[in-house]
């Protein structure tokens, strides 16, 4: 169930998966999975984002995930915990951004995630808006990591990378 409130810390038992980081802490190029620079960004990236090489999200892209803590450099592989997700809405296709980090997130963590999350879907939407790509952009709040896993689908070898253009 998704709510605007902060994630309910501890309210779930972590799930532990292998990410792939994608953009590093503070990078200002917004890459993809195929490595592919999608856009230079005026703000850099305030957490380590990456995928879950072993999950296609709703998009049909790696499933997403945001790593906490310190810069971690870019192809950088780490077994770590999903402890909730942020849906967030681009031009009106739903996608998991899985919370991830070593530790249990504390309420200050998780609010700025949420409120990273709502600022992006506005900047997002200008960024549509300007290369004239209709839909809703919003941050749709938070999931549990079980329920944003269960979305996904298992990778296969079948995928050549994502089939919408971002």
């Amino acid at each position: 169930m998704k709510s605007e409130a902060p994630l309910r810390v501890g309210s779930e038992e972590p799930l532990e998966l292998e990410v792939v980081i994608e953009i590093s802490r503070g990078s200002f190029l917004k890459r993809g999975s195929t490595e592919r620079i999608d856009f230079i960004s005026p703000l850099p990236c305030p957490f380590n984002y990456g995928a879950v090489p072993a999950y296609l999200g709703r998009d049909n892209d790696l499933l997403d995930a945001l790593v906490l803590g310190p810069r971690l450099a870019r192809g950088t592989r780490l077994s770590t915990f999903a402890w909730g997700a942020v849906t967030l809405t681009d031009r009106g296709m739903s996608d998991d951004k899985l919370v991830c980090c070593d530790h249990r997130p504390s309420t200050a963590e998780c609010d700025d995630v949420l409120r990273f999350f709502h600022f992006y879907a506005k900047c997002k939407r200008l960024l549509n808006l300007w290369r004239r790509r209709p839909g809703r952009n919003a941050c749709d709040g938070w999931c549990e990591a079980k329920a944003a896993v269960a979305r996904a689908r298992p990778r296969d070898d079948s995928w050549r990378g994502p089939t919408i253009g971002f």
